[in-house]
């Protein structure tokens, strides 16, 4: 940290450099002296006063499988790493995305909060629950089991995370297939008890009342919930719970049914519309939702395993009064630095948020050294950090390293504003850059390098004096920036703790990244 004000109108700096191999980890760098020129350096000019959408947080998803992984550790490893994580001081990690009820992976058998025998409806949700038994007990069951003593352990040391809570699928009873797995679809325009009043015994009016179940329990256990989606991933018919919505279907049931249960007795929590990949896009969203029903949304929250990620604007320039959220994505244990880098650097933490992205939810927070655990054998898959199931010993990821960038140096609440950049995918060309401006004047930008080898650039804010400072990005690497009026988070990542990978075999190989195989040429 630099408390030099000649370095500039900003008394206090902190720069930190993390390169694609990890060879460099947030490591601090010394603050660049300003120069009068930028050189042959990449000029990157930070302007204030271009600027854009609000900036809400960065975090992961709480999973079962992650969950219990971070559960099953000692009290004090626990507690250690969830200071890590989400306190201010530390990590300060500001949004999580929980399943509401069963996802995969997990660690216990698939369950919705209705599950009554085939054959059986529960008009009035008298059996509904999230759980029976203490959170966290041996002997509790479903989200009491571990998504929720970890929440509430998260809330004590962070009480403004953000959360995001979405189906899988709906109880099987609800469902034309009778079955939680393979998809199927929602019992539209049907009847269930006795009566035929569309706004209370329609299956529709019965699942409206489900999610406003589950906003209830949750706040009972001190959990509020930010935001919801209709559906993880409508478009896929999966071998875990999963359900088929079309995007009219989603439109017709949040616009009629949930966002009318939502006011009643929840109207701040926010209702994002779809929650899947956004190759779904291939025309306008506009034109398969009425405005009236995108009236009923808050945002649109979406997936990137697939492009083309340029079909983000086909949501986003349709109604840009939508927040977008990007709520799933991982890489591979056995992920190159490049291609790991592509994606959470590149991709997510550079393109997405220069074009208009506000929130991001990674999957998996954690999983372990197999990548486990997981129902159905979805292996080959790594989480933000990873535990080693014997030990609850834990390794940081790259993904870590991504988000720790997003909350450490940028105030949730701040304004992505205007810089240069020299990549326009995030995978490709030169150094790439995001700012951000924070309610007290903070500026905040982070630096990339797609290339494999390291970059220079030199930077310099629009409104001060004319002057550059140079810094050397890393191969497939950041260069984070924070500049202050006051003091600045200068935490360092805690350690990694030695254990050896044992990734299961990779399956769904097609989850590459940005530039290789089913996503190459897709912008």
């Amino acid at each position: 940290m630099s408390t030099n004000a000649e370095n500039g109108l900003f008394p206090t700096e902190f720069w930190t450099a993390t390169a694609g191999d990890l060879s460099q980890k947030r490591d601090h760098l010394q603050t660049p002296t300003p120069q009068d020129n930028a050189g042959d350096a990449a000029k990157i000019v930070i302007d204030p006063s271009d600027k854009h959408q609000d900036w809400i947080g960065a975090g992961a998803a709480i999973t079962d499988a992650a969950a219990s992984l971070i559960w099953k550790q000692s009290k004090e490893q626990r507690r250690k790493l969830l200071h890590e994580l989400f306190d201010p001081k530390e990590g300060n990690f500001s949004t999580i995305r929980i399943p509401l009820g069963s996802c995969e992976p997990a660690s216990q058998p698939y369950y919705t909060y209705d599950d009554v025998p085939f054959g059986e409806h529960d008009a009035s949700l008298s059996k509904f629950s999230i759980g029976e038994g203490t959170p966290g007990a041996p002997d509790a069951t479903k989200d009491l089991k571990y998504v929720v003593p970890v929440v509430q352990e998260i809330l004590q040391i962070n009480p403004a995370v953000k959360i995001m809570a979405s189906p899988w699928s709906a109880p099987a009873w609800m469902k034309n297939t009778g079955e939680l797995k393979m998809g199927g679809h929602f019992r539209f325009g049907e009847f269930t008890g006795n009566g035929y009043d569309d706004q209370k015994d329609t299956f529709e009016s019965v699942y409206a009342q489900y999610f406003v179940h589950y906003l209830d329990a949750y706040k009972k256990l001190g959990i509020p919930i930010y935001a919801i989606t209709i559906q993880n991933e409508p478009s896929n018919a999966a071998a875990w719970p999963a359900m088929i919505w079309k995007i009219p279907e989603l439109a017709h049931f949040g616009y009629k049914y949930l966002r009318p249960a939502l006011d009643k007795s929840y109207p701040d929590t926010k209702m994002y519309f779809w929650d899947g990949s956004l190759n779904v896009l291939n025309k306008p969203i506009a034109d398969e939702i009425t405005p009236e029903e995108a009236n009923a949304f808050d945002g649109f929250a979406f997936h990137t395993y697939d492009g083309p990620y340029t079909n983000l604007f086909k949501g986003s320039r349709s109604f840009p009064k939508w927040q977008m959220a990007m709520t799933e994505r991982r890489c591979m244990i056995e992920e190159t630095p490049e291609d790991a880098s592509h994606i959470m650097f590149g991709l997510i933490g550079n393109w997405l948020v220069r074009h208009g992205l506000s929130s991001i939810f990674l999957w998996n927070m954690a999983l372990d050294e197999r990548g486990l655990p997981n129902m159905v054998g979805s292996t080959g898959r790594r989480g933000v950090v990873t535990i080693d199931h014997t030990t609850g010993k834990v390794q940081r990821n790259l993904e870590y390293y991504m988000l720790r960038n997003f909350g450490q140096d940028v105030e949730p609440g701040s304004t992505v504003i205007g810089s240069s950049s020299y990549t326009q995918d995030g995978y490709t060309g030169g150094v790439g850059s995001v700012a951000f401006l924070a309610p007290n004047g903070d500026i905040t930008a982070h630096l990339y390098n797609p290339s494999g080898e390291p970059l220079e650039a030199a930077v310099t804010v629009n409104g001060q004096p004319l002057t550059w400072q140079h810094v050397t990005v890393p191969a497939w690497g950041t260069v984070t920036l924070h500049k202050s009026f006051g003091t600045v988070n200068e935490s360092a990542p805690r350690e990694d703790e030695a254990f050896k990978l044992n990734p299961y075999p990779a399956n769904l190989a097609d989850d590459e990244a940005p530039g290789k195989g089913v996503n190459k040429d897709k912008k």
